[in-house]
This record gives structure tokens, C-alpha cells and sequence, in this order.
């Protein structure tokens, strides 16, 4: 028997202002610019105010959006934005045009001597090289493919003659098909010495050896010395694990600059920050659709009604949209500063040492702003310093205690490891249990798997990888 029941529930609902403010929130500068223009392109009742603001009869083309009433109680003050300084704006994205890596492979086949069919081939394959210079596609597979898209009949041996063509060109050890093949093929190309030529036997036998540091194994193997496997070593580490990385691809590439959402500077001593005015423009109702507003007859015919409807919606979404990068300015604003004070040694500075350990609920209880809100507002943003460009994420880290009872930051407690194992005796370097001593010694009490996740986390392999000759 189904049975009815009335149940009252509390939700709550985002206004559009709010949704709005949400997303300019989490926008860079650079996105934040992009965003009002597409506003401005997509919604028709809002003009970008310029200096010759009249039409062909003299009359001003667009006009303030709080000389029109709506329903909407909101100030007149908060209907337009005038952030435009005296600064150009400046021109952030660069774009250079140079030979990109596959034309710098197709330049030097047309130097080769190949029949037609070969050549057609050769630019197969030179297409599926990928950027970073290897052919990752086997070469049975190679054949189905050009059977299958050239409509041309060939066999894995045919491959490997052309594909050796191309392992020829520049830059050496393209094409290759692992890393093991890349470095030999850049060894077998130089003058041969005793040490590119002891290199190239390890590369050949003892590569998975080499790469595990199993040093003992390679020098009872190959009955040499120390000092010529060290000798062997720093020619291997000398040869390009990525060689197609040696040509821009700029066709494809835009230079990505970071822009500051804040500027911090001393004053007397004292960290003070602002936010870099950035072209913003003045926007207005254009004159044609606030005209509309005025018609007395526009509500006697549906097309009126619908074209009235039309305006008004268009005129929230331009209000809700000024508002929300108001709201978005004062929100950055006030998190930015509850940082700088949270962190106030540290600006001063610069020094490591002093940042105190900070998430995200501290900012959120400094400014009463949610938890989120604070997130939104750290993604993606940088601060300009006195002492370096950093992005909001920098300053927050958790918290230790030491051994005096002090609360440390766990962004100390990495610095002083980096350090420590910088200082180390490479022929034994220290394990993480010898790490934990290490510290304990400089006062932090470190338990082994928290040390071994810092410095996985610093990109710190373990011992046994650190260790030279």
C-alpha cells in the first residue's frame, strides 16, 4: 500500500550572482580578460565605452546602465566598471615562427637519394615520429599501416633500411626506438675513445645493470677499472635522452607567461600588497536596446513583449556579471592580505625558515570566507615579490612539532632534508633511516615513511640511485 507523506526540506539555492562570482573567482588575470571580452562579444546590451561615443547624428551610442530602472534594487554605483588606468595593456602572449622538428627531418630526406615508393615511406615513417624524437610504433604494425593508408605493399626489413636512413639525420638519435637505442645511435656517431667505446658495451650488455647502478656487477664484468667506468658514465650521461626536444615546434607552441594577480612590496619596512589594474573596460547599455525600455508601445504586440523580455534579461546578466567581478576583486583582495598576515615574517624576506605551517581553514577562519571559497581563490594565482615570483599554493603546507614543542612547517622540514642529502658522500648516501637520525640530530623528529614521502615528493630517488662512483 503506498502511502503519502509531506516533508518539509531546506535547500539552498545559488543565485545566478553567486554561480557567477564562483567562476570569475577561480580565473588568472589573463582568463578573467578573456572572459569579459567573450561577455561583451556574446551579450548585445553591453557596449565597450570609447572615446568617440556617438553616432552618425551626434548622439551618444551607448549609456550608463543606471540611467535605466529594472526591478533589480541594486546601486547604481555597481552598474558599471571603470578600471582603466593610464598603462597600455600589455601584450602578454608571444608567438615565433620557426622550422618545426618534423620539417627539419622531411628538409634533410629531400638531401637522400630514394625512389619515389621508399620516399613515400620515409615520410610515413617521419610522420609517426613523435615529438620528443622516438618511433614508438612497432614495425609490424608500421607495415599494416602503409599497407593500409598508402596502399603500398612492404615488409619489416624494408623498414628497418629506411628507418636507419633516417636515424642518420639531424638531430642524432631521433627515430630511435627506446632509450637505449637513442643513446647508442648518439655513441656510434662520434669518435670512438676508450670511454664512448666502454660506454657503448654497457649500453649493449649490462644496460639494465647500468640503469639500476649496479656498478660492482659492470666493473667485475667488463674487468675495468673505477676510474674507466666513471669515464664511461660521464659519456652516457652527457648524450640527449630526448633529442627531438632540440627543435621547437613553435608552430604549435605559445609562449606561456605567468602574470601576477598581486604585487607585494616593502614599504617602511613593512609587506604591502596591491592588485596590477589591468584593462578592464567601462562597459555600458547600448543606446538601440535601452531604447526599447522606453517604448511605451513595445508591450501592444508579442514581438514587443518578447523583444522587451529579451532586454531585461540581457540587462541582469550584464548587472549580475559587473557585480560578480566586484565581489571577485574584494575576495581576492581580502584572502591575499589574511595570507600576508598570517605569513608576515616570511614576506618580509623571503626566508624559508620562517613560513609557518598554514591550510586552507586558517585563511578561511581569517576572512570568515568558506573553505572552498579560499581554494578557488589559491588556484592558479601568483604573487610578485621583492624576492621572486610564487604561486598562492607556495605558502600553505602542514605542520610538525619539533622537539622543543615548536609547530614547524613541513616545507622546513624538506628545505633542510634537500639539503642534508645535497651534502651527502655520494659513494654512501644516506638510506632513509639514516635520513631520520639526520634529522632527529637537527632537531625534527621524522618517523621513515614520512621522510621517505617527503623526499619522494622532493623527487629524491632512494639511496642505491643516488650513488656515483
Amino acid at each position: 500500500m503506498l502511502k503519502q507523506t509531506l516533508q518539509q526540506k531546506q535547500v539552498q539555492k545559488l543565485s545566478p550572482l553567486q554561480i557567477q562570482t564562483i567562476k570569475l573567482i577561480e580565473l588568472p588575470t589573463l582568463e578573467l580578460q578573456q572572459k569579459i571580452q567573450k561577455e561583451i562579444e556574446e551579450n548585445p546590451v553591453l557596449d565597450e565605452v570609447v572615446e568617440d561615443n556617438t553616432d552618425e547624428e551626434g548622439t551618444p551610442a551607448n549609456v550608463s546602465l543606471s540611467e535605466y530602472g529594472t526591478d533589480d534594487p541594486t546601486p547604481s554605483y555597481k552598474l558599471y566598471i571603470n578600471n582603466q588606468g593610464k598603462d597600455l595593456k600589455p601584450q602578454y602572449n608571444t608567438f615565433s615562427v620557426k622550422e618545426s622538428f618534423h620539417q627539419h627531418l622531411e628538409m634533410q630526406l629531400g638531401y637522400v637519394k630514394l625512389d619515389p615508393r621508399k620516399r613515400q615511406i620515409a615520410q610515413f615513417i617521419i610522420g609517426m615520429i613523435e615529438d620528443d624524437g622516438y618511433l614508438r610504433r612497432d614495425m609490424e604494425s608500421l607495415v599494416d599501416d602503409i599497407a593500409f593508408r598508402l596502399n603500398i605493399e612492404t615488409n619489416e626489413e624494408e623498414l628497418e633500411e629506411i628507418l636507419s636512413i633516417i636515424q642518420e639525420f639531424e638531430p642524432v638519435g631521433v627515430g630511435a626506438r627506446d632509450l637505449r637505442e637513442c643513446l647508442l645511435l648518439q655513441l656510434r656517431a662520434k669518435e670512438q675513445t676508450e670511454a664512448q667505446h666502454n660506454a657503448e658495451i654497457i649500453l649493449e650488455d649490462y644496460f639494465d645493470a647500468f640503469t639500476k647502478k649496479h656498478y660492482q656487477k659492470i666493473l667485475s664484468k667488463m674487468s675495468i677499472s673505477e676510474e674507466e667506468l666513471k669515464a664511461a658514465i660521464d659519456e652516457i650521461v652527457k648524450l640527449n635522452p630526448k633529442p627531438g626536444g632540440e627543435i621547437d615546434d613553435s608552430y604549435t607552441d605559445q609562449a606561456r607567461q605567468v602574470v601576477p594577480d598581486f604585487i607585494l612590496e616593502l614599504k617602511d619596512g613593512e609587506p604591502v600588497m596591491s592588485m596590477p589594474k589591468f584593462n578592464v573596460p567601462e562597459l555600458r547599455l547600448n543606446r538601440r536596446y535601452a531604447s526599447m525600455l522606453d517604448n511605451p508601445d513595445a508591450n501592444n504586440t508579442r514581438e514587443g513583449r518578447d523583444a522587451m523580455t529579451f532586454v531585461k534579461q540581457k540587462l541582469n546578466s550584464a548587472k549580475w556579471f559587473i557585480e560578480a567581478i566586484k565581489q571577485r576583486q574584494r575576495t581576492l583582495e581580502n584572502t591575499m592580505n589574511a595570507i600576508i598576515e598570517f605569513q608576515h615574517d616570511y614576506f618580509i624576506d623571503g626566508d624559508e625558515t620562517k613560513l609557518k605551517p598554514m591550510v586552507l581553514k586558517n585563511i578561511a577562519e581569517k576572512t570568515g570566507l568558506d573553505i572552498s571559497t579560499i581554494s578557488r581563490v589559491v588556484n592558479c594565482k601568483y604573487i610578485q615579490t621583492h624576492f621572486g615570483i610564487y604561486p598562492l599554493k607556495y605558502f600553505f603546507s602542514e605542520g610538525l612539532v619539533n622537539q622543543d614543542g615548536e609547530e614547524i612547517s613541513t616545507r622546513e622540514i624538506k628545505t633542510i632534508m634537500a639539503d642534508k642529502i645535497d651534502e651527502e658522500d655520494k659513494h654512501k648516501p644516506y638510506t632513509d633511516e639514516e635520513l631520520v637520525e639526520v634529522l632527529s640530530a637537527q632537531g625534527y623528529k621524522v618517523a621513515r615513511r614520512t621522510v621517505a614521502k617527503y623526499r619522494e615528493q622532493l623527487g629524491i630517488p632512494i639511496a642505491r640511485l643516488r650513488k656515483e662512483l
